[in-house]
């Protein structure tokens, strides 16, 4: 009979746990039901008559905000570009009006019927008219006869042996170079001299 005593306990024991359990569980579970009742499901709230026309409302004033901007940098952009058009004929007008008197010289010449001295008299002119024309436009020649090279402003065609001149300078012009106040338009051709002597030594 012992033994039936040892499993009667267990059992009380088992039972006793069974019941902390499900004691223990029960406020969980309460506990769980009443958060879920504490956190309703969001849900749309319906919306009244006037409440919806009074965004309507706002959304058309909008809308017609946002078309009016989209017209306004359109506008402003095409303005843009024909001040730009406008800007640059300008100025290419300012410079052909420079340069039409030398070409009437021009025609003039070529109508002359004057002697070969007289014809190469008036291009001299000619030409003097014209580097005046573009000092008036800040556009100046680069120096380079005689010139050490640099190879920025000059661009060499190939070397001359020289006795005359120091070596690495400009022995001879083939090309005028130009530049517009410090930008350089475009590179002074030339040969550069190279001296034998300067070198050995």
């Amino acid at each position: 009979m012992p033994e039936q005593d040892s499993e009667l306990t267990l059992s009380a024991e088992a039972a006793a746990s069974l019941a902390d359990h499900s004691a223990t569980d029960a406020p969980a579970q309460e506990l769980g039901q009443a958060t879920d009742e504490a956190t309703p499901v969001s849900r749309a709230e319906p919306v009244g008559r006037e409440q919806y026309d009074q965004l309507k409302a706002e959304r058309d004033q909008l809308l017609d905000r946002l078309a009016r901007l989209q017209a306004e940098f359109e506008n402003a952009r095409k303005r843009a570009e024909r001040d730009k058009i406008a800007n640059r004929d300008y100025a290419v007008g300012s410079v052909v009006e420079k340069f039409l008197p030398v070409l009437d010289h021009f025609e003039m010449a070529l109508k002359s019927t004057g002697t070969t001295e007289q014809l190469r008299s008036g291009v001299e002119l000619i030409v003097k008219q014209m580097e005046d024309v573009l000092r008036q436009l800040h556009v100046t020649a680069i120096p380079a006869l005689g010139a050490e090279f640099d190879p920025r402003s000059h661009e060499a065609l190939g070397s001359v042996e020289r006795h005359d001149l120091p070596d690495q300078h400009v022995a001879e012009e083939i090309r005028r170079g130009y530049k517009l106040r410090d930008r350089l338009l475009r590179p002074a051709l030339v040969r550069v001299a190279s001296n034998p002597k300067q070198t050995s030594e």
